[in-house]
């Protein structure tokens, strides 16, 4: 294993210092550090980060390789300072099952890229009937602890009581996709004042907002930890806020895109703008970048969901809901905070990691600590390019829109995935 001498980097915004790599993990910091045998990496201007994490993340594989595959998305989300990332259940197979959770794992381990920690469905081909096989899941290779059908609500609340009951007794998690089915029928987009000027059925924001309310009862009564999926409404804040004042174990997430882009994008009829849960208002993305610096929102996660052309590029009633996030997403969170890097540590690493179980993850780079770290150049801009970006899909809605920061470097156990800029294999 290579050993490597990061020179003159600032640790989550510190001063700078030199960090010393050495069998996987870091060794050593200090200003001045000799290492003979070590590789040099001149950091002067960079910002050293523990290893993003995405509690978020749709690979495809199996059944949409078309789309984006494990070792695609894993490159993708290395190029953008991941080291770790959670894989969503909607699969074909439905990951439902040891046996699905475990190939994606051992997928993941092939790839070499990230760690990939597959997330494992609620219930039995994500129909919202049965209960899943959770405890194989939990005890399988794959060790899996959160629990989502995400793209479906678990509308039953009988059925979501008995899910958070179950993952209770092995500290699990049950993350959910909040959205009342029988209020968002047919809708296109979110129901408002562009909605009806544009004749789109639309999408209510009381929709998610019942449906969390809901839930952090059940996890209140049960005693059980809860995740909101990519929240996005002003209302559903307020619910979290209370909820979290009674001492509710409810942790939410947010996207980059329902930090930075609102409604109004519908009205080009743009099917890149098509995503679920929908762009909401300006009032909204005020409220969730408010609540994402308060806490109130624990993390910035991408709910990166990769579509093939013909998924996509046709008409807004039937294109597939979903936005390419792994590549781009540390420059939204640079352009909506601003350098404040140990806010973003916090939100997109260790908070995440945190939530996951994923220990070696989410940890500032200090001696004796696993060496998954990135380094960024915060004073780099870069224009976005579909054609560059590793996934195999191309619907980014940043589209040659320029963004602050660059990714210089990643490690994954002290090894790296990406150097200046690109991914080594």
């Amino acid at each position: 294993m290579t050993a490597y001498l990061v020179r003159n980097v600032s640790v989550v915004g510190a001063a700078p210092t030199d960090l010393l790599i050495r069998d996987g993990v870091v060794v050593e910091t200090g200003a001045g550090l000799a290492a003979p045998d070590a590789t040099v990496l001149d950091a002067t201007g960079l910002v050293a980060l523990p290893g993003l994490v995405d509690l978020h993340t749709h690979l495809r594989e199996p059944g949409r390789e078309d789309a984006e595959t494990v070792e695609s998305g894993s490159r993708a989300a290395a190029l953008g300072g991941y080291t770790a990332v959670c894989a969503m259940a909607n699969t074909s197979p439905v990951a439902d099952t040891a046996g699905v959770v475990e190939q994606v794992w051992r997928l993941g381990r092939e790839a070499g890229l990230v760690d990939v920690q597959p997330i494992g469905a609620v219930t039995v081909g994500l129909a919202g009937e049965r209960l899943a096989e959770l405890g194989a899941m939990a005890d399988s290779a794959a060790r899996v602890r959160i629990f989502s059908d995400d793209g479906h609500c678990v509308a039953d609340p009988k059925l979501m009581r008995r899910a958070l009951e179950y993952v209770k007794a092995f500290d699990g998690v049950i993350a959910q996709h909040a959205e009342e089915p029988r209020l968002t029928e047919g809708a296109q987009m979110h129901e408002g004042e562009v909605s009806t000027r544009l004749g789109l059925t639309g999408w209510p924001a009381v929709a998610e907002e019942a449906i969390i309310a809901r839930d952090v009862l059940l996890a209140e009564h049960v005693g059980s930890r809860l995740h909101i999926c990519h929240v996005s409404t002003a209302g559903s804040v307020e619910v979290l806020r209370h909820a979290k004042a009674r001492g509710v174990k409810v942790t939410a997430e947010v996207t980059p895109h329902h930090l930075l882009l609102t409604d109004e994008k519908a009205a080009s009829y743009d099917p890149v703008y098509k995503v679920n849960p929908p762009l909401r208002t300006a009032a909204d993305v005020a409220a969730l970048r408010a609540a994402l610096a308060e806490g109130v929102i624990d993390i910035v996660a991408t709910d990166h969901a990769p579509h093939a052309v013909e998924d996509k590029e046709c008409e807004w009633a039937y294109a597939r809901p979903g936005m390419l996030g792994l590549e781009t997403a540390l420059s939204i969170a640079l352009d909506v905070l601003g350098p404040q890097w140990d806010l973003i540590a916090e939100r997109m690493s260790r908070a995440p990691a945190r939530i996951a179980g994923l220990d070696s993850h989410g940890l500032d780079p200090a001696p004796g600590v696993p060496a998954n770290l990135t380094l960024v150049d915060p004073a780099a801009r870069r224009v976005v390019e579909p054609a560059e970006l590793a996934s195999r899909s191309r619907n980014t809605p940043y589209a040659r829109m320029t963004l602050p920061g660059r990714i210089v470097a990643t490690f994954l156990r002290g090894e790296p995935t990406v150097l200046d800029g690109k991914a080594v294999k």
